[in-house]
């Protein structure tokens, strides 16, 4: 997320793959929790470490869906975010955590510390509602299960490690089964990180759900094709479960575009629409057969009709997205998508080739980025200088 323009890129691979709830890794952005609406169809929920580094940080990204059953949601640490949804089964909720462990070669102490917390917040979560654990877990579970039978399958990648038996101790605890250990695929389907010579891949990102509810859970496997300028395979889950939109009354205030105002003629426009009105409106009131509600009313449609007839509805997707960049974009996924799927070393070799354009984007979004701040600032320099920073109507 540090990168620019990175949460565009996420969303528009969410709503490609039309996925209710991402979790992924974050990095940069708002230190601590925080919650920012990205247009009008995402929303991300995030936490983050409290310094400049950005090497810690988990986060949401909420479909509409999503954003309507969201009861509420927590940031515990850095590497720990967990939200809560309403679901259409009565009296069951959804709780969805999301995690960004240690590393396999991180000290005892950082691994205990992280699995501590992680059963800190499953103590409070009731065992009525469905609880799905997801993340970069970077745990190995192999695909021998002898001892794990009831938290694994046979269909993991490679040999367990000490972060796999750790995850895999932890789901034997709390009654949760590995996802993408019990469904069949092909390994390509398995592999959810690739190391940056692109010959190695581990299986290493899971998705873990209570044993309870273990039919609710149809499929788990890895969908190459996303491309979000990551080393990691979006691991996609696909869930019987279905979510119910909260009863939340929506403010009906509407909002119009002011800064239209700083034009002399439309704030003329608007001036002289106001006085025609309120004169209108004096000769009622001299009359004296209004009582105060009414008057109210009146002088209230007397603004918001001004407004809608000279004044536009305030755009509210707040989003910076460089379109321009599309096409650069879709020649990288392409190039991510022969890679995928070459079959010989020497094919894997044009990996740099990818790692190039794949920069190439990144630099130009941030020029394009620091060029629209920078047009934004001497925008509000010239205003001030010429006295246009306030409006008097």
């Amino acid at each position: 997320m540090f990168e620019a323009n990175k949460a565009a890129q996420i969303a528009r691979e969410r709503r490609a793959y039309n996925i209710t709830v991402l979790g992924y890794v974050k990095r940069g952005g708002h230190s601590g929790a925080s919650q920012t609406e990205y247009g009008r169809n995402d929303s991300v929920l995030g936490a983050e470490e409290e310094d400049a580094h950005h090497t810690e940080g988990v986060a949401f990204m909420l479909s509409h869906e999503a954003q309507n059953a969201l009861i509420s949601w927590e940031a515990v640490g850095p590497r720990i975010i967990y939200a809560s949804f309403k679901t259409k089964k009565e009296n069951i909720k959804l709780n969805i955590i999301q995690c960004y462990a240690p590393t396999n070669d991180k000290d005892e102490e950082t691994k205990e510390d992280f699995y501590n917390k992680l059963q800190t917040l499953c103590d409070k979560l009731k065992e009525k509602d469905m609880t799905i654990l997801m993340g970069n877990l970077n745990a190995k579970i192999g695909s021998d299960n002898s001892g794990y039978e009831e938290v694994m399958g046979r269909q993991g990648l490679g040999k367990m490690n000490e972060n796999g038996e750790m995850l895999a101790d932890f789901c034997a605890f709390n009654n949760m089964i590995i996802g993408g250990s019990v469904f069949p695929h092909r390994r390509i389907h398995k592999a959810t990180w690739v190391s940056p010579d692109h010959r190695t891949e581990n299986q290493i990102d899971h998705i873990c759900i209570g044993r309870k509810f273990k039919r609710a859970m149809q499929d788990v496997r890895v969908q190459r094709g996303a491309d979000a300028a990551s080393d990691h395979h979006l691991v996609l889950a696909r869930m019987k479960m279905k979510l119910k939109k909260r009863e939340v009354k929506k403010s009906t205030r509407m909002q119009y575009n002011v800064d239209f105002l700083k034009d002399r003629l439309i704030t003329e426009t608007f001036r002289l629409t106001v006085r025609n009105k309120y004169e209108t409106l004096q000769d009622l009131l001299d009359e004296g057969n209004m009582d105060l509600d009414t008057q109210w009313q009146q002088i209230k449609e007397m603004w918001t009709s001004t407004c809608s007839e000279v004044l536009e509805r305030r755009n509210t997707n707040k989003r910076l997205d460089f379109c321009r960049h599309s096409q650069q974009r879709q020649v990288r996924k392409e190039k991510k998508g022969a890679i995928n799927n070459s079959r010989t070393r020497a094919a894997k070799a044009t990996a740099q080739e990818s790692t190039q354009r794949q920069t190439e984007v990144k630099n130009s979004v941030k020029t394009d980025k620091a060029n629209f701040i920078e047009d934004l600032a001497k925008e509000a320099e010239d205003a001030s200088a010429q006295g246009k920073n306030e409006t008097t109507v």
